[in-house]
């Protein structure tokens, strides 16, 4: 097995359903409430946004606070079993998780009260977490 070196980010964020065909909101991506990652998504059934969660409108179907957390890279394409690596112990610990992947590495998305045994349970299994650096 691979151990990963992943940051723990500081900005929690938060997932938010919106109809199919809805335009991006603004709140999506607005620069008052920076965050380390943020993803639009759509799909035939459904606009995915996540993003800060203090900045998800109560209006909104959403679910969080979520801690992120990334795995250091940038990471080849052609590595397999990355998040297989980091998710079965999650799993085995009853670990929930929302997981995506940009063009340099994999975000692991943990619920905030889980955090602190996300990272335990990692460490156990070799993977190194570190804080995120001050800008």
């Amino acid at each position: 097995m691979t151990a990963w070196e992943l940051t723990r980010h500081d900005v929690e964020l938060g997932q938010a359903q919106l109809p199919a065909h809805a335009a991006v909101p603004r709140w999506a991506l607005d620069d008052a409430y920076p965050a380390p990652y943020w993803s639009v998504t759509r799909t035939a059934d459904e606009l995915s946004v996540v993003c800060a969660w203090e900045a998800l409108p109560g209006t909104v179907t959403a679910v969080g606070p979520f801690v992120a957390f990334s795995v250091d890279g940038p990471l080849e394409h052609s590595l397999v079993g990355v998040l297989a690596g980091l998710l079965e112990p999650l799993a085995a610990a009853g670990v929930s998780i929302l997981a995506e992947s940009t063009f340099d590495t994999d975000w692991v998305l943990v619920p905030s009260a889980q955090a602190d045994e996300a990272v335990a349970v990692w460490e156990q299994a070799g993977h190194t977490i570190s804080p995120e650096e001050d800008a």
